[in-house]
């Protein structure tokens, strides 16, 4: 089988590379069409798109009377796009907003996969806290056929652990929120990240990236609510209805990818988490007793099937999440160094995302030589260390997405992993693109590598160490 032939864009045609774009590889059958990247492929899974909920009658009325009119306490913007939850501290944020800039508040909430249950009911929020339109978008495919599936390929790992599953949620998020200010007509955007986190550099230089012109709010960098029982109070003194809700003693961030865990005892190193606290997979010690295979296909460096079906990017990984977290797969336990400075303890669950690294890796030890690899380790630290920080549109990182998207292109075959209480292990290789050769690699003298050509190469190899050797001894 012939290899195919790639080659990287010269330096002077970068900037044609539009920002918004984010590479893929045309072997995985994806294309390009009006600057996104689509699947050739059906998709087994239906989205639900867009949905748009505009408030209406007296409820709409009341959310533009009194300061939209006059501006607010901190000056006037016309619409201001807020990344919305639902949550105490998002519901919080809408009369905030309009209180404080005397503007139109407009509610946006992604689907990247956090479960039906956070995104029940939004609608009746959003409008009792006086916004004026509430926009869901499904952005499942696309979190993961065009920003978790580049990072994969790549080998993106930050500190040796985290697989990055918040990192690359939050510019999927925050370009959908660009998008949307543009379709509303919003001069400003919102979020609720604060300012002790990773999440509100993310956010903002993907805002500033995208559309510099857009005004950002941060309200927990202004405001004077300093905990829950603050912004309780103000929900009340402006009628906002409190979300009815358990308080959970962590803070978590869900989405397909994974799971995160912080707070409360997982705030000191010393202590190990409880096990009442993962909700995506069985401890290891509960796991199936007998041992599960999976073959999973890749093409280019990116997986596209499970024991020879073809699924979509989402389905695919919703699948490995189901049966990775019934074995025990991808916890995770870590001290982590945040872009901010502080250092931060958190827990993961990744069963999916920990099986699918497992199986690119494992395929790569057959198609990529030494120098290649050693290569693309070293720049995967570094797209990591870029995708953690936010940078996820900056040219280094789309340059370097291009790097990796040649170099795996015959990244292609399948792997059969064990999934076994709690660990990965590999159990077959196979690609048609494989430079393993068995006539070389076996012990028994061949034709192409005859063993006595080893000993001239030694004395090459090794004449530097000789030459010092004899320097220290004299000779």
């Amino acid at each position: 089988m012939p290899l195919p032939m790639r080659r990287l864009a010269a330096a002077p045609s970068l900037p044609a590379v539009h920002p918004h774009d984010s590479p893929a590889p045309p072997s995985v059958r994806l294309r390009r069409q009006h600057g996104r990247v689509s699947m050739e492929r059906s998709s087994t899974t239906t989205a639900r798109g867009v949905s748009c909920v505009m408030a209406s009658g007296k409820e709409h009325a009341a959310t533009t009377s009194g300061d939209e009119k006059k501006g607010g306490l901190r000056g006037k913007l016309k619409k201001v796009v807020l990344a919305y939850s639902g949550g105490l501290d998002t519901s919080v944020i809408v009369p905030w907003l309009r209180e404080n800039y005397g503007c139109e508040v407009v509610c946006f909430t992604a689907d990247v996969g956090q479960g039906d249950v956070e995104l029940e009911g939004l609608e009746k929020k959003a409008k009792a806290s006086g916004a004026s339109q509430l926009v869901v978008k499904d952005l499942t495919e696309k979190f993961v056929g065009e920003y978790i599936y580049p990072c994969l390929r790549a080998g993106a790992v930050y500190e040796r652990k985290y697989l990055l599953g918040t990192s690359m949620a939050r510019p999927v998020i925050a370009k959908a929120m660009v998008d949307v200010a543009k379709e509303v007509g919003a001069d400003a955007v919102a979020h609720g990240c604060t300012g002790k986190g990773n999440d509100q550099v993310r956010f903002e230089l993907t805002f500033y990236a995208l559309n510099p012109e857009l005004k950002v709010v941060a309200p927990w960098r202004e405001w004077d609510i300093t905990g829950r029982e603050d912004a309780i109070e103000y929900a009340k003194k402006h009628n906002v209805p409190i979300p009815v809700s358990k308080k959970s003693i962590y803070s978590r961030d869900r989405n397909l990818w994974h799971l995160s865990h912080e707070g409360d005892i997982l705030e000191d190193p010393a202590n190990e988490p409880k096990e009442d606290m993962y909700m995506m997979s069985v401890s290891p010690e509960n796991a199936p007793s007998k041992p599960e295979y999976l073959e999973i296909g890749i093409v280019a460096g990116v997986p596209t099937s499970i024991n020879g079906k073809d699924l979509s990017p989402a389905t695919l990984l919703t699948k490995l999440n189901e049966i990775g977290g019934k074995h025990g797969i991808g916890r995770i336990d870590m001290v982590e160094n945040r872009l901010v400075g502080m250092k931060s303890r958190g827990v993961y669950e990744t069963p999916g995302g920990t099986i699918m690294a497992a199986a690119v890796r494992e395929l790569e030890s057959l198609t990529l030589d030494r120098e290649t690899m050693q290569w693309k380790d070293m720049l995967a630290l570094k797209y990591a260390e870029l995708v953690y920080a936010g940078r996820w549109f900056d040219p280094l990182r789309l340059s370097m997405d291009a790097f990796m998207e040649t170099i795996t292109a015959t990244t292609t075959g399948s792997v059969t992993l064990k999934l076994y209480k709690g660990s990965v292990t590999v159990a077959s290789r196979k690609s048609p693109y494989s430079l393993y050769r068995e006539d070389i690699s076996s012990f028994e003298n061949g034709e192409i590598y005859d063993q006595a050509d080893a000993e001239g190469f030694i004395r090459l190899y090794g004449l530097p160490t000789r030459v010092r050797a004899m320097l220290e001894k004299g000779i």
